[in-house]
């Protein structure tokens, strides 16, 4: 009996390991983009918290110069955040970029295992039909023996 061994075994394997390192790739834009996302809420919270503080100190009244200060101090918080709104739309658009290509890269090595398994099932059915030719002929084998008193 013939052991199966697919045609395509190095191609499948290749293509597992690009998926494997697509993922890989992946889930490092996904964690890039957790980190840029979770600075972005953080000055966003900043900014509030600073705008909340301000308000206060209104009612109750503070220097000039204190407005001064917590004016440049929200500019540049704006300044930032508007910044790092361009570092998580990037990263966004990395990480789809690459939820992308980790799906083609699933669908290819869907394919080829699919293959396989038609390959596989194709080999089991030629094998069957070898083994019961086989059995056919060793029948008639024995019934010819027995026929003529071998």
């Amino acid at each position: 009996m013939k052991t199966y061994q697919y045609r395509f075994e190095k191609v499948l394997a290749y293509r597992e390991q690009e998926k494997t390192e697509t993922e890989v790739e992946y889930k490092s834009a996904v964690n890039d983009f957790e980190i840029v996302a979770t600075r972005l809420f953080d000055l966003l919270k900043k900014k509030e918290y600073t705008l909340d503080e301000q308000q206060g100190k209104m009612s109750t009244g503070f220097s000039i110069n204190e407005v001064h200060q917590y004016s440049r101090f929200i500019g540049s918080l704006e300044k930032t955040i508007a910044e790092v709104q361009q570092q998580v739309m990037q990263a966004r658009s990395k990480m789809t970029w690459y939820e992308e290509k980790l799906l083609e890269k699933t669908i290819e090595v869907k394919k080829f295992e699919k293959m396989k398994e038609k390959d596989r099932e194709h080999h089991r059915v030629k094998l069957d039909y070898e083994e019961s030719v086989q059995l056919d002929e060793l029948s008639t084998l024995n019934f010819r023996r027995k026929e003529n008193g071998w």
